[in-house]
């Protein structure tokens, strides 16, 4: 029993690796096409809560995308600190940015749900682009994603900036959210596969087909779902409309978090709809994950488990690539990055026994 539970584990490490394998192979970046199929008509919407620290290199970038954004439109969801200061800034700098003051947050809606609706209905662009505050783009991104829509006929197109990590805390913790990724789904299947387990988005980057998302205000559809990027998608797939999820380059990055302890914090938000929304499976991977190196080498020998040390390096290196991270730090600090995914995973619990998980000043557990 304990050699065949030896094997199992072998054989999904085996199918991660090949898994990680085509997500790097395939290179799912945003191609830069021979021509761009069209300019103009896209209504840049950014939800803001307490981002005065970072709006202003986001709107900076912005306003040298000249060709492709017909607005740009900030909603101020009751922010403490300076955010509506920096915005009318810009404001006298760009005619196109302009500022929406937020209401309360009505009842049964979480803030940034709220205000992606509200941006929406406030947007005049044929297509909408949903942006976090604190990314940075390149100039030419904007059209680029524009000419892949086209191209592909999709009515949403997501992409995973590139996460920019400035401290040890986010080193052995934002990687762990590619790891997952890339090394359990492929993401060409999110275009290809009308099958909808084939799922992931970020709502750092959500383009839309405006007319699509109109039609279903899938923000208000989904308006207390704490990861409404990814059902949305889900919910596009499940009416055969086309869609892509794509991994960012140097065109597009994000300081997400700035230390340990705002990482593991925000990550237990979301652990859990990385396996499906089931707690069972996130907690089977962490464990296996976390006991199979010894498991293999007491129970199939080191011949084995020399193999399997071999396979979980080439997932980090394989997903390192992919996400254009650093292969020296992913390898030597994969045990300190177990060792955070076990504090994520714990502390998620913990939150939703006690139903509690402030994020942004708001508990939205309640």
């Amino acid at each position: 029993m304990m050699v065949y539970l030896g094997y199992l584990f072998m054989g999904l490490t085996c199918v991660r690796l090949l898994v990680s394998f085509c997500n790097w192979w395939s290179r799912c970046y945003l191609p830069k096409p021979k021509k761009y199929t069209s300019r103009g008509g896209v209504s840049v919407l950014i939800p803001a809560r307490n981002e005065a620290n970072a709006i202003g290199f986001l709107l900076e970038d912005l306003m040298g995308c000249k060709d492709a954004i017909q607005e740009i439109l900030v909603y101020n969801d009751n922010s403490t600190d300076d955010t509506a200061r920096v915005v009318r800034a810009y404001m006298e700098k760009c005619a196109r940015i302009r500022l929406i003051e937020g209401d309360e947050l009505p009842s049964g809606w979480l803030g940034k749900n709220h205000a992606c609706h509200r941006l929406a209905t406030e947007a005049h662009g044929d297509r909408l682009l949903f942006l976090d505050a604190d990314v940075r783009v390149e100039s030419d991104l904007i059209e680029r994603a524009v000419s892949y829509m086209n191209e592909q006929g999709l009515t949403l197109l997501s992409v995973f900036p590139k996460q920019e990590m400035t401290s040890w805390g986010t080193r052995i913790s934002i990687p762990l959210m590619n790891l997952i990724l890339l090394s359990l789904l492929p993401l060409s299947l999110v275009r290809l596969s009308p099958w909808t387990c084939f799922s992931a988005a970020n709502g750092q980057f959500m383009l839309f087909d405006a007319a699509t998302y109109l039609h279903y205000m899938p923000h208000k559809l989904f308006k207390h779902n704490r990861v409404e990027d990814i059902r949305i998608l889900k919910f596009f797939k499940e009416r055969r409309l086309k869609v892509a999820t794509l991994l960012g380059d140097q065109s597009i990055r994000c300081l997400m978090y700035r230390d340990l302890d705002g990482a593991i914090n925000g990550f237990t938000k979301n652990i859990f709809y990385f396996f499906g929304g089931s707690q069972y499976l996130t907690i089977f991977f962490v464990l296996y994950t976390t006991i199979a190196p010894g498991w293999i080498f007491m129970f199939n020998g080191l011949e084995m488990g020399m193999i399997y040390l071999v396979c979980l390096v080439l997932i980090q290196l394989f997903v390192s690539l992919a996400s254009k991270q650093s292969v020296l730090y992913n390898v030597l600090l994969m045990p300190v990055k177990q060792i955070v995914l076990v504090s994520i995973v714990y502390k998620a619990i913990q939150n939703f026994r006690n139903k509690t998980l402030i994020w942004k000043d708001r508990n939205i557990l309640q």
